[in-house]
């Protein structure tokens, strides 16, 4: 052909030349990397693949970690307990002792000191064992329910409660109300309350309805004929002491705690035996947790003694259910641990065979690509150099 305005041969050579540079630009790229896919391009399906188990593997990396927090946690708490139990196990020992009358009360009192700071020291451990700045033994966090994230996805997670140990006073209040209700048809008069809490008596008749609330308590009494007896004072008297002695009754039967009654006339007045806000607020203070049985108890007396052997076998009874739950609960988590290893273990193989560089192949390719490079270059030449033939034809 004895053309000189296109050059065919070279532009073929040049397209070439073009073609199997990208490929070997390619090639030095997944060498220099180490990724097969650095872009979409290379593979669009396979970077999707890829990201996905990214994304699992680094989730599955910190549920190791998740669980391995979450046995320190339990290993805190279960060390925490290992001391209550041996005070407690020195508590029943000093109990057993005192229960003997061999011993003076003189001997019993200096057990039942250290009795005292032993109980006193179990309950400040089981309320300031702390985690990461939690406290994990009195049921304040979380009310002691604690989910331990062990997967790669949401709510794929190990739960496990720990019952609150501490036996710390649970206050609570009360307000007491008294209201008159009219019965069989008489006249009554709105009772009134004073701001101290006496109530005087008003004109009462005999089948009005006597109501006293406190919490879930409740008297009712219900004025007789015989109530009824004389002048209105005398009468306003005689209601007054049979309503005291009804009231008086009730707390005998367990009802009514904190309140106490008082007044001999006409007027009764009704007052809080507790720490309370206003005359018919009464704060009630319960023992509460798996350790409330050693509450109030003392080794100051044979029958006391007695007493405290029978709730620290309790006490003991619960500590060493919590323990056996904490300690299968962490032998699970240390299973789920090494699950979790290997399954990211298997998941990263997977995506190596996606995404990572295989050696042998991209330096075969660069070594083909980099022959063909210098080829095509050394083809662009003659390609080139041909149409100088055309000068022989205008001499």
């Amino acid at each position: 052909m004895s053309v000189i305005n296109t050059n065919v041969k070279s532009i073929v050579a040049q397209n070439a030349l073009t073609v199997n540079n990208r490929a070997m630009s390619k090639t030095m790229e997944q060498l220099s990397t180490g990724k097969r896919i650095n872009s979409a391009a290379d593979d669009a399906a396979g970077l999707a693949i890829s990201n996905k188990m990214t994304s699992q593997i680094k989730g599955l990396n910190q549920a190791v970690r998740n669980a391995n927090d979450g046995i320190s946690m339990l290993q805190t708490a279960e060390g925490a307990m290992v001391e209550v139990t041996n005070m407690m196990q020195r508590m029943r020992e000093l109990a057993v002792q005192s229960a003997n009358d061999t011993n003076t009360q003189d001997e019993r009192d200096y057990m039942d000191l250290e009795f005292q700071q032993l109980k006193e020291e179990t309950n400040r451990i089981t309320k300031n064992t702390q985690w990461n700045g939690m406290n994990i033994l009195d049921g304040s966090t979380n009310g002691g329910e604690f989910k331990f994230q062990v997967g790669a996805n949401a709510n794929q997670t190990i739960d496990h409660t720990i019952d609150q140990l501490s036996f710390g006073d649970v206050v609570s209040t009360a307000t007491a109300a008294i209201v008159t209700t009219t019965a069989a048809g008489a006249q009554s008069s709105v009772l009134t309350i004073g701001s101290a809490g006496t109530v005087a008596v008003p004109d009462w008749k005999a089948g009005d309805v006597i109501t006293l609330k406190l919490g879930t308590d409740q008297l009712q009494y219900t004025i007789q004929e015989d109530d009824i007896v004389g002048t209105a004072a005398t009468d306003a008297t005689t209601i007054a002491q049979a309503v005291k002695s009804a009231f008086t009754d009730a707390k005998d039967a367990g009802k009514f705690e904190g309140i106490s009654v008082s007044g001999d006339a006409a007027a009764l007045t009704f007052a809080s035996t507790a720490v309370g806000t206003g005359p018919f607020a009464t704060s009630i203070t319960t023992s509460s947790g798996s350790l409330a049985s050693i509450d109030g108890l003392d080794v100051t007396s044979r029958g006391t003694s007695n007493a405290a052997i029978t709730g620290l076998d309790e006490a003991l009874k619960n500590i060493n259910s919590a323990r056996a739950e904490i300690g299968s609960k962490i032998n699970r988590l240390t299973y789920a641990a090494d699950n979790l290893a290997n399954v990211s273990q298997n998941t990263s193989a997977s995506r190596s065979q996606v995404l990572d560089t295989d050696y042998a192949q991209a330096t075969t390719e660069l070594a083909r690509t980099q022959i063909i490079s210098q080829a095509a270059t050394a083809m662009l030449a003659q390609a080139n150099q041909a149409p100088q033939s055309v000068l022989s034809l205008l001499r």
